[in-house]
């Protein structure tokens, strides 16, 4: 077996592949669609925009081809998968293949981890397993439709802005794990969301994914906020530049007291997903010992004149 980048001669047997792959970044789904052959091209004929396609080419000449694809922006840490195809051939020494030759190409750009929203129930979560991914949470999505009436509460949901970093850097510290915060780094850039306040103190923070096909709203919300069904509903009616299009609502598993509030909304709830990372460089210290002469018993080196003063 061979794995190769994606080239125009493969958009036949990309094509056939279209109804037969497992998706793994679902927020990319649901926001902007499958992106199979737009983000091949673009992956063939604009690699710096950081789309990545590689084909896995067997021997035989009657073997199944398999492409995998990840998306990695240069200079963040963390990279993910967004497909595997066909599911049907997908087995632990192909994905090996293709993971193994993924990770040299992102080790080259500096990624430290690779990540996947799997089923659990479906044959790419085995596979991934089995090639040293490990499961840190897991989700499930809801779709919210419809646009209830606004101006529910006096305090309300609005645009967060720079001056919210701080206390959205604080929530996030108290609400997620450890474990979580070890694979997803806090994001250093401008918050993308909506803030709710009361009382002065920051009580949520949803963090805001805009696509041609819907809105990805993942949430922060502290266990102490009152109201939360109805907060729900003040969100829809503010969120910017909806339009007609459905807002998907991210749960993790440690936010899971959500669900009942969300569920009351209406909300469709999606499969639990396992969110999995692949590890691919681990900081370690230096083992070698640097020796300091002038600490160990070593004669200093005289490098100026000594002046002898007398009265």
């Amino acid at each position: 077996m061979s794995v190769r980048p994606f080239d125009w001669r493969d958009l036949p047997v990309l094509h056939r592949y279209r109804d037969q792959s497992v998706f793994l970044d679902t927020a990319l789904v649901l926001t902007r669609g499958p992106m199979i052959l737009p983000g091949a091209l673009f992956s063939y004929l604009a690699p710096s925009m950081g789309i990545f396609t590689c084909v896995l080419s067997s021997n035989g000449a009657s073997g199944t081809p398999v492409i995998g694809q990840f998306i990695h922006l240069l200079g963040s840490p963390l990279s993910h998968l967004t497909f595997l195809a066909p599911q049907e051939a997908l087995d632990t020494t192909q994905v090996a293949a293709l993971v193994e030759y993924m990770l040299g190409q992102l080790g080259e750009r500096g990624a430290m981890r690779l990540l996947a929203d799997v089923d659990e129930h479906s044959s790419a979560f085995e596979a991934l397993r089995s090639n040293g991914f490990v499961i840190y949470t897991r989700q499930r999505i809801w779709q919210l439709t419809g646009h209830p009436p606004a101006g529910l509460h006096a305090e309300s949901w609005r645009v967060a802005n720079d001056q919210d970093e701080i206390a959205i850097r604080g929530l996030y510290n108290n609400l997620v794990p450890a474990l979580v915060q070890q694979v997803e780094l806090f994001a250093t850039q401008r918050p993308r969301g909506m803030v709710y306040y009361q009382n002065g103190e920051l009580q949520a923070y949803v963090e805001l994914k805009y696509g041609h096909r819907g809105i990805w709203a993942h949430p922060f919300i502290h266990p102490d906020a009152e109201d939360v069904s109805d907060q729900f509903i003040d969100l829809l009616s503010k969120i910017p530049n909806r339009r007609s299009r459905p807002v998907y609502v991210c749960v993790r598993s440690y936010q899971a007291w959500l669900e009942a509030a969300i569920e009351e909304l209406g909300a469709e709830a999606g499969p639990r997903q396992a969110v999995m990372a692949k590890q691919l460089m681990i900081p370690q210290k230096a083992a070698r010992a640097y020796a300091i002469p002038s600490l160990e018993g070593g004669q200093p080196e005289i490098t100026a004149p000594v002046a002898r003063l007398e009265r």
